[in-house]
């Protein structure tokens, strides 16, 4: 069966576990890494057979098999990568917060994004709070939504620490453009705990139209669409309705493809980006 080759910009934590994620695709088909220095990351890409490189950007952009790319380096990055790769006809996943393209959520709006160049993949928060937030609204109309993001400081590598002021901007702006809420915040906590805790994220939210078994029956059936592409996603605390103000708790563990389970913050993230390359993927290949 024919495949998609990919490309993935930035061998470090993200990057490699991008990798394993994309060796069990079935539209696409790991081709290229590509980095700045000869890391352990290119290293084990190399070990497995993939074609690599330390020419960074250049080298996706100027491989002619690579049509999709994972930007997987950082915010400052991106903003140099993107017109590089969109010159050469790639269609760019942004793993940064740079967000230069639309916000992509899959399970709320990927349908409407089919046709863009540069998606942006939010947050690792946004993946995990922007479809209750979106829920919450469907369902009775949020005026306000305030999410924390509390992840196992051993998960947070030195691109989360470096892009945590960025991480902050994109989750709120998402929460609001794609969440639909008229007013949003984030917040991320980096815990220290040992051993380390999944990650947690609790969405708070006011609402004009505080429709106790409307926002339910939305949030439990938006849990299982997200599920359908990150399976360790769950609710921790289902709904709770107290006049016009709701709160969620979900929690993500992740697969366990190259992080470890408790580092669902990067694993919701990749598993993100994979599911939206999947379906661009298919419809290269005249698939659904």
């Amino acid at each position: 069966m024919d495949k998609i080759k990919v490309g993935i910009i930035g061998p470090g934590n993200i990057g490699s576990d991008l990798m394993y994620k994309v060796m069990k695709s079935k539209n696409l088909q790991m081709h290229l890494m590509t980095g700045i220095v000869e890391s352990e990351g290119i290293k084990r890409a190399a070990g497995l057979g993939f074609k690599t490189s330390i020419q960074g950007v250049d080298a996706a952009a100027e491989d002619p098999e690579v049509q999709i790319v994972f930007d997987a380096t950082s915010a400052k990055a991106h903003l140099h990568n993107s017109p590089i790769l969109r010159a050469a006809g790639k269609i760019v996943l942004d793993m940064t917060p740079a967000a230069l393209g639309p916000y992509v959520v899959p399970c709320v709006n990927l349908d409407k994004l089919t046709d863009e160049e540069d998606f942006n993949m939010v947050t690792c928060g946004g993946q995990a709070t922007v479809p209750i937030a979106y829920a919450i609204h469907r369902a009775a109309d949020a005026e306000y939504v305030e999410i924390v993001s509390c992840i196992s400081s051993k998960s947070a590598g030195p691109g989360t620490r470096a892009n945590i002021d960025e991480f902050t901007e994109t989750t709120a702006k998402a929460l609001r453009i794609v969440g639909g809420a008229e007013r949003s915040k984030a917040i991320i906590v980096l815990n220290p705990a040992e051993p380390p805790l999944l990650m947690t994220n609790t969405i708070y939210a006011l609402v004009k139209n505080p429709d106790e078994k409307k926002i339910v029956s939305s949030v439990e059936a938006i849990v299982k669409e997200v599920q359908s592409y990150v399976p360790g996603y769950r609710l921790r605390v289902p709904p709770m309705v107290d006049l016009n103000k709701v709160t969620v708790i979900v929690e993500v563990e992740g697969a366990g493809d190259f992080l470890p389970a408790y580092a669902g913050n990067l694993d919701i993230i990749n598993q993100a980006a994979v599911a939206v390359a999947e379906k661009l993927a298919a419809k290269k290949l005249g698939g659904s």
